[in-house]
């Protein structure tokens, strides 16, 4: 019975971080349901995109106000969860305080104090945060896309950073031995007198109670990522070094038909030869995408890291004028399907069956796609370098190309640029008449 504790700890360690472990997995798998695209070029610059981005949270103080806030949460939470170490030898050994043994007291007391101060800031800054989603009531928080589990998810988070921030504090308050050494209880000191009355039995039990919720937060906080929008705390990285790095809106072209309007317009090659050996171009299976296994794994990483914070829609000119495109929603439309692809391969024993469902239509409409104006607005906006843009020009690609369904007013342009050479309906002899005026 002494190690009874020790091993149900050991067992509950196991299945979180197991589970954990298991969504990973899934996670990866789904990524790679996307098309193969090269981005190992530019490596130097990919890091420091990571390290200033990411790390530094360097477009996140665009808005000052909720980017102080955020760096505080995101600096706090991190810092505070070192402990973790802590409690996991503790748990297993069935130590307490290993740090106490391992470090001077002074040293141990500085770390423990600086995040019993953070513990505080980040609670602040949580409230904070749940103030302007719910009181105030931001804009860009209550779009029509915020449906009532975006709302929800935010809000649990914000819940579960406080409850852990409150159990941290309480753990260090009731700890008889840690507030004898008089060192490290910035915070619990004042904390400590609320259990005054209590007997040492007691306050062991209130100790050891908020120890043992505190892991087992952290443990549900941590399997919950995979269900929640907050997946970004870990997927923000590989996301910031995978970004593109060509000019925001640069229209990539496809290899296959670059190399047939280059045979279409050299006048020494004849386009009724039939092609030399090792020279046939391979022709992609779908010009652009319908749906989410057409986009690139780096779109589907995309997808996955997406805030929902909606800079990019409050940025969205097209959005500010009423059309009904919202670049947010484009990626968690991405996202949701990308779940249901991964739903159906799991219930097929790892085989996708035809759903007679489409990112295309069943998701993302095509007056969404056409509202908007490729002016990159939304890929600037996103504080962890997301491309709501490119999705939707591949989407746009599938509707043109495969479909023949551009709008009208398209339509007309590139008829006018086939038989005028000038998106204008006229005469390529009149096109310079406009100098005569």
């Amino acid at each position: 019975m002494e190690y009874l504790p020790n091993i149900c700890f050991a067992v509950v360690l196991i299945l979180g971080i197991g589970y954990f472990t298991k969504n990973v997995k899934k996670l990866i798998r789904n990524i790679k349901l996307g098309q193969d695209v090269d981005v190992s070029d530019k490596k130097p610059r990919r890091w420091k995109n990571m390290f200033k981005i990411a790390l530094g949270q360097s477009k996140m103080v665009n808005r000052p106000v909720s980017g102080l806030l955020h760096i505080i949460v995101y600096i706090g939470f991190v810092i505070i969860n070192i402990e973790i170490l802590e409690i996991i030898v503790d748990g297993l050994f069935g130590t307490h305080r290993i740090g106490l043994k391992v470090f001077p007291t002074l040293i141990y007391g500085f770390l423990i104090g600086t995040f019993e101060v953070l513990a505080v800031l980040v609670f602040a800054a949580v409230i904070l945060f749940w103030v302007r989603r719910n009181v105030i009531k931001l804009q860009r928080f209550w779009k029509s896309e915020m449906t009532s589990w975006p709302k929800s998810d935010a809000n649990y988070i914000l819940y579960f950073e406080m409850i852990l921030m409150t159990l941290f504090l309480m753990m260090n308050a009731a700890d008889v031995d840690f507030q004898a050494t008089q060192t490290g209880n910035v915070i619990s000191q004042y904390i400590a007198p609320w259990f005054s009355g209590l007997s040492e039995s007691t306050l062991h039990f209130v100790e050891r109670t908020a120890w043992w919720f505190h892991i087992l937060g952290i443990l549900v906080f941590l399997n919950y990522l995979y269900f929640s929008k907050h997946l970004h705390i870990l997927l923000a990285f590989p996301n910031t070094f995978y970004a593109k790095l060509t000019p925001k809106g640069q229209f990539n072209n496809l290899e296959a038909v670059t190399k047939e309007v280059k045979l279409m317009m050299d006048p020494n090659i004849d386009p009724f030869a039939v092609p030399s050996e090792g020279t046939e171009t391979d022709m992609p299976a779908k010009f652009g995408a319908s749906d989410v296994q057409d986009l690139s794994w780096v779109q589907l990483l995309n997808a996955y890291t997406c805030t929902e914070c909606g800079r990019c829609t409050s940025e969205c000119p097209a959005n500010q004028t009423g059309k009904k495109l919202s670049p947010r929603k484009i990626m968690m439309d991405t996202r949701d399907r990308l779940e249901e692809v991964s739903k159906n391969i799991d219930t097929n024993k790892g085989t996708f069956k035809e759903d007679g469902k489409q990112l295309l239509d069943d998701y993302i409409s095509r007056e969404e796609l056409w509202a908007c104006t490729t002016c990159s607005a939304c890929v600037e906006a996103c504080p962890v370098s997301i491309d709501p843009l490119s999705i939707i020009l591949d989407m746009r690609r599938y509707l043109v190309m495969e479909q023949s369904a551009a709008p009208v007013e398209l339509n007309n342009m590139m008829t006018n640029m086939e038989n005028n050479g000038a998106p204008w309906p006229y005469n390529q002899m009149d096109r310079l008449n406009w100098k005569n005026e």
